[in-house]
């Protein structure tokens, strides 16, 4: 392991280890602290953030985008403060600090008990959202992770969410698909970030206006097993609860190949999640490049789902 690596794991070490022993609104009070401390360094994520915004709000003036930016790293490390302390919460905590509109197309799904796929772009805390079913709705879920490095910080990660009742399948191996479709077929709940491709066969969808990859796993798994596919859209406000909203479900189109299924499903993924974004953009912690336009050339590949299933941030 380099110092690096070494350096990385140890702070997140420390915060598991320091931060969830802050009361409230001391750890509130340091995550704005450290935001904008990053926020006016203007480092590569932030000015990538602020990009990533201009496509959102296009419109937008150079101030109101600096503004935008600088929320969006408060809700970005008030997300890191949260999930740093999420495993000392109780479960009357974690049920009082999410509310989610139209749960019944979540609860409806599971007692059909044909299995749901939940996709999610990376919005507001996935984790608490996670826990929250997991406690609340007593329901249980497999997801999928991408393998960090250093290995010791993907161990932490995966113990981290198995802790707050997640089955977590790495995303690289070629197994995580199968294994999902199989949860789903048993009538469970799989739960996919996934409007960033972590591959080379994802879907391309228009975003905003603009040509991006999403991952093609979400919409086959909803094809090869009957599943409900339902996009998901997060945000904070001012209150210490977190909200959601569970959107329609995604059908599967009637006729097509399986690809141009895929790619139509895909699209309405997109039109969601953009629907959600719009509405709170500051809560979209997208610091990665993203567009086609932003990133390197890579080379093309089938749409098989095999390494596409969807992937989860840290």
């Amino acid at each position: 392991m380099s110092a690096q690596d070494r350096v990385t794991d140890a702070l997140y070490g420390l915060g598991w280890g320091v931060v969830k022993k802050l009361p409230e609104p001391v750890a509130a009070r340091l995550g704005r602290s450290i935001a904008d401390l990053a926020w006016k360094q203007r480092g590569k994520g932030v000015r990538r953030l602020e990009s990533n915004y201009a496509r959102v709000v296009p419109d937008a003036t150079p101030e109101r985008l600096a503004e935008l930016s600088r929320a969006g790293m408060r809700s970005y490390l008030r997300y890191w403060m949260e999930s740093f302390r999420l495993p000392a919460w109780s479960a009357e905590r974690v049920e009082s600090g999410f509310d989610a509109k139209d749960l019944h197309y979540l609860t409806e799904g599971l007692a059909a008990g044909k299995g749901v796929v939940l996709a999610l772009p990376h919005m507001a805390n996935w984790d608490l959202a996670g826990a929250w079913v997991t406690t609340t709705l007593q329901t249980p879920f497999t997801t999928v992770a991408e393998r960090l490095k250093p290995e010791t910080l993907y161990d932490r990660f995966v113990a981290y969410r198995e802790g707050l009742g997640m089955e977590v399948l790495p995303h690289s191996g070629g197994t995580a698909f199968g294994t999902l479709a199989r949860r789903l077929r048993d009538g469970g709940l799989v739960c996919l970030v996934a409007e960033r491709d972590l591959s080379a066969s994802g879907v391309e969808v228009k975003f905003f206006g603009e040509a991006t990859r999403m991952p093609a796993g979400p919409a086959l798994l909803a094809q090869q097993t009957g599943a409900l596919l339902l996009p998901v859209t997060l945000w904070y406000d001012d209150s210490p609860v977190m909200r959601g909203r569970v959107h329609p479900p995604v059908d599967v189109p009637e006729t097509g190949t399986r690809a141009e299924k895929t790619s139509v499903m895909t699209q309405a993924l997109a039109d969601a999640f953009a629907t959600g974004i719009a509405d709170h953009p500051e809560d979209w912690h997208m610091l990665q490049r993203l567009w086609l336009a932003d990133l390197e050339p890579r080379p093309s590949s089938g749409t098989d789902g095999t390494e596409s299933s969807g992937g989860e941030r840290p």
